[in-house]
C-alpha cells in the first residue's frame, strides 16, 4: 500500500510515500503466514504494563540515536510500556549477543535489536523465545524464525540510488562506492543490490570501494585519501554516508560530482542550497525503531503482526524537489533522517521524538 502523511509542530518534517510489505518468516521470504510469539497472546486485553528493551551496536551515529528516539517514543504513545531499558555499546555481535542477555536478565517482555550479524544472534533469539520474550530485528533482517523483522528494503537501497548515478553520467564512467560496516547485514544487503544494479551498467565501472563504517570522520578520511590520489572519479554511490562527502571535494577543492545520499537531514540542506551539486537521496527511515516497537506491542498484547515488515524506499532529487524540499529542518542534527513517521505503526508526536523520551 502507499502511504502519505505529513506533520508539522516542532519538527516542521514530513513522511515520503513508502511501501509497506509484510511478508511471513523470519527469513526474509514471501510465505504469508504470521504467528504470535509464544507466551504473548495471554497479556491480550489485560491492561497489563510491558518492559521493552532495545540493543544498538553503533554510537555515535546519527540513524541509530534517532531508531532508539524512535522506539521510546512510540513506547510512550502506546501508553502499554512502563520502561525501557537501552544496552548502547560499539561492538560486534558478541558485544550484542551479551547486551541482549542483560536484557533479557533485567525482565524485558520484548527486545529490539538492530543486528550487528545476520546469522550469529540466533541462538540468543532462541533463549530470549524460551522465556517467552518477543524478539524484533529493526531496520535489518536476521535470519531466525523466532524473530519479528522490521526492516528498511536495503537492497533497493542500493539499486535506486546507483540507477540514478549512472543515468547522470549517461551509462559510462568511474564511480565510487562508499559501503557502511563490513558484516553489518544492511551493509551485504545493499552492496548485493549494488552489484545486482551495476550489472545494467556495463560502462560503469567502481574505481574504489571502501568502508565507512557510518562514521563522518572515517568517510572523510577516505574520500579524501581517493581525491588526492589522482583517481578520475566521475560520481559518488554512498551508504547513506553523504555531506561529508560533499564537505570532502570542497576541501580537496575537487568540482562536485553526482553524489547519492540518504534523506539526512545535512544533505537535504546541500541538496538544497548547493547549486553545484547534482545530488539524490535514498529514503532510509531512522524510526524504524518506532516501527518495531509497534509490532513487539502488538504482538504482546495478542495481536499477531506480521512476521516480516519491509519499508520501500524513494529516491529524491531536483526532478521531486517541491515534494521533499519541506523535510529539511534546521533545528534537526545533519545527521538525522528528515523521515520520521511510518503510519499506521508509529503515533507518537514529533515533539515525543525529539524529546527522546520513554515511559
Amino acid at each position: 500500500m502507499r502511504i502519505l502523511r505529513r506533520r508539522g509542530l516542532l519538527w516542521c518534517l514530513g513522511v515520503a510515500v513508502v511501501a509497506l510489505v509484510a511478508a511471513g518468516c523470519g527469513s526474509g521470504s514471501s510465505n504469508n503466514s504470521s504467528s504470535s510469539t509464544s507466551g504473548s497472546s495471554g497479556n491480550a486485553g489485560s491492561g497489563k504494563k510491558f518492559v521493552l528493551g532495545v540493543s544498538n551496536t553503533l554510537v555515535g551515529n546519527g540513524f541509530r540515536e534517532e531508531m532508539i528516539c524512535g522506539a521510546k517514543a512510540q513506547a510512550l504513545a502506546s501508553g502499554k510500556v512502563s520502561k525501557v531499558l537501552v544496552q548502547n555499546q560499539n561492538g560486534g555481535a558478541p558485544e550484542q549477543i551479551a547486551a541482549i542477555r542483560t536484557l533479557i536478565s533485567a525482565g524485558a517482555n520484548a527486545i529490539l535489536a538492530n543486528p550487528a550479524d545476520a546469522a550469529a544472534l540466533n541462538p540468543v533469539i532462541a533463549e530470549a523465545k524460551a522465556k517467552g520474550i518477543v524478539f524484533v530485528a529493526v531496520d535489518q533482517a536476521v535470519t531466525s524464525p523466532d524473530a519479528y523483522i522490521a526492516s528498511n528494503d536495503q537492497v533497493q537501497y542500493a539499486k535506486l540510488g546507483l540507477a540514478w548515478l549512472a543515468k547522470q553520467l549517461h551509462g559510462k564512467g568511474n564511480i565510487v562506492e562508499m559501503r557502511g560496516a563490513k558484516g553489518v547485514p544492511a551493509d551485504t544487503d545493499r552492496h548485493k543490490g549494488f552489484q545486482e544494479e551495476l550489472k545494467n551498467w556495463p560502462n560503469i565501472h567502481v574505481v574504489k570501494s571502501v568502508y565507512s563504517n557510518w562514521d563522518w570522520p572515517t568517510a572523510s578520511k577516505e574520500m579524501l585519501n581517493i581525491l588526492q590520489s589522482g583517481t578520475k572519479v566521475d560520481g559518488v554511490w554512498t551508504s547513506g554516508i553523504d555531506s561529508i562527502v560533499v564537505d570532502a571535494y570542497k576541501t580537496a577543492g575537487k568540482p562536485l560530482v553526482p553524489i547519492v545520499g540518504a534523506d539526512n537531514n545535512g544533505f537535504l540542506k546541500q541538496m538544497l542550497n548547493d547549486k553545484q551539486l547534482n545530488g539524490a537521496a535514498v529514503t532510509n527511515p531512522a524510526v524504524i525503531g518506532g516501527v518495531g516497537a509497534a509490532i513487539a506491542i502488538d504482538a504482546l498484547t495478542g495481536k499477531n503482526p506480521a512476521k516480516v515488515t519491509t519499508l520501500k524506499p524513494t529516491l529524491w532529487d531536483k526532478s521531486n524537489q517541491a515534494e521533499w524540499a519541506k523535510y529539511y529542518n534546521p533545528k534537526l542534527p545533519p545527521t538525522y533522517s528528515t523521515f520520521t513517521e511510518v503510519k499506521p505503526y508509529t503515533t507518537f508526536t514529533p515533539d515525543q521524538l525529539s524529546k527522546c523520551q520513554g515511559p
